[in-house]
């Protein structure tokens, strides 16, 4: 239902009243995640985590485009009832084609280019949190000795209830835009043990990481808003912009670029903000003395990071931080053999699961990096070449060394 108010306010800071609603939901999930503390028992707690979660998900997206989330999540949970040894497999290839087969349906770029919204984008969420329980519930199965320290963190030695696996999947509205977090620290999360045990430390305070949180997402988005009427994204399709040099072009993309990531640091930092709130962001208490709260299970960028970052290695490692943990968990290190190392393969696997599970609108991103005849891509190859062309000069021998 869509009241003229919405309509109203929607108008006023320039979006449709589909995407104000998903905001709002989006932003609620703040103060539902603060609420869920006070829940007094392991069960209530559970319950109020899938409740609410299916509650803002059909405030945002409606009621059958919510029945998507559940398709695979019981698809998945099946799986873990009827074929232990396989269900990670199974579940990973029947989440994801599920997952790819919403996004070529939806078209979910095109409802968001006009001014649209649907359900794809928290089922990305939710697919990888339907595959990671599945993997570490088959984890579970095996050996101590023949797992990886973050398996044996992270295995399930036995089957969570309907209610527990509904309440992680859809935990307070998280699944809108992550982070991604593991069963296991969900269960110890909701039933206060682990680190959320009572203890002579004390109770952890998120009072202070959630505001510095919330700060960074009102910087994010006023710098956005700021510099978005400058360098839309839309502008690639635009007839003047075919027009333009080349040297005009690649500053255009640069821009429209930087500015498009100030969105996403906004919606990381809403995010997070909620997951710390609930008391789930809280990882631990440094070693230095005295010991510190730490906040960082929740933190999917390091805005600065980015910004700074003097590689593109770095940028895995500050950049939609807990996807890139789960993909080199699930991905990455469970191709590599006991006893060998990684190598190209690997990398190219997750590289290419990573862009599945994202790339939308291929022709148009090939025509805007087209425009700039692919120089982000060309230039790096160039100097690979060269540097296995030009060999460095070996450094000079010194004349007492000659002499001996």
């Amino acid at each position: 239902m869509e009241l003229p108010e919405m309509e109203s306010m929607a108008t006023a800071i320039g979006v449709s009243v589909p995407v104000l609603r998903f905001l709002l939901c989006f932003v609620a999930t703040i103060p539902v995640s603060f609420f869920h503390r006070f829940v007094p028992t392991s069960t209530g707690r559970h319950l109020y985590a899938a409740v609410m979660g299916g509650v803002l998900s059909y405030l945002s997206f409606g009621f059958s485009s919510n029945l998507h989330f559940f398709v695979p999540m019981l698809l998945g949970y099946a799986s873990m009832v009827i074929y232990r040894p396989y269900c990670g497999i199974i579940t990973f290839f029947i989440a994801f084609g599920y997952l790819i087969g919403c996004h070529v349906y939806y078209m979910s770029g095109d409802a968001w280019k006009e001014g649209g919204i649907d359900a794809t984008g928290a089922l990305m969420v939710v697919t990888l949190k339907i595959i990671s329980c599945a993997i570490n519930y088959q984890d579970g199965l095996l050996k101590e000795e023949d797992l990886r320290e973050a398996q044996k963190k992270n295995r399930l030695l036995k089957l969570p209830s309907l209610l527990e696996y509904f309440g992680y999947c859809l935990c307070c509205g998280s699944h809108f835009a992550g982070p991604v977090y593991e069963m296991k620290d969900y269960l110890d999360w909701t039933e206060r043990n682990g680190i959320w045990k009572s203890s002579e430390k004390g109770h952890p305070s998120p009072l202070g990481a959630t505001l510095r949180s919330l700060l960074q997402a009102a910087f994010c988005m006023g710098l956005y808003l700021y510099l978005v009427p400058f360098y839309p994204l839309s502008r690639f399709s635009d007839p003047l912009y075919q027009e333009w040099g080349f040297f005009k072009r690649l500053s255009y993309q640069y821009m429209a670029c930087f500015t498009a990531r100030w969105k996403y640091y906004f919606i990381w930092s809403i995010s997070e903000s909620a997951v710390i709130i609930s008391g789930l962001g809280f990882s631990g208490w440094t070693d230095s003395s005295p010991s510190k709260q730490r906040w960082d299970r929740a933190k999917n960028v390091d805005v600065l990071g980015v910004e700074l970052a003097k590689s593109s290695v770095q940028l895995p490692l500050v950049w939609n931080i807990q996807v890139s943990t789960w993909l080199r968990h699930y991905v990455y290190e469970r191709l590599v053999q006991n006893g060998k190392k990684a190598g190209f393969f690997q990398l190219l696997a997750t590289q290419t699961i990573s862009a599945v599970w994202h790339v939308l609108s291929l022709h148009e991103t090939l025509t805007s990096y087209g425009s700039v005849y692919y120089v982000g891509t060309v230039i790096p190859i160039v100097l690979i070449l060269l540097g296995k062309v030009i060999k460095p000069a070996r450094p000079a021998r010194s004349k007492a060394r000659k002499e001996e």
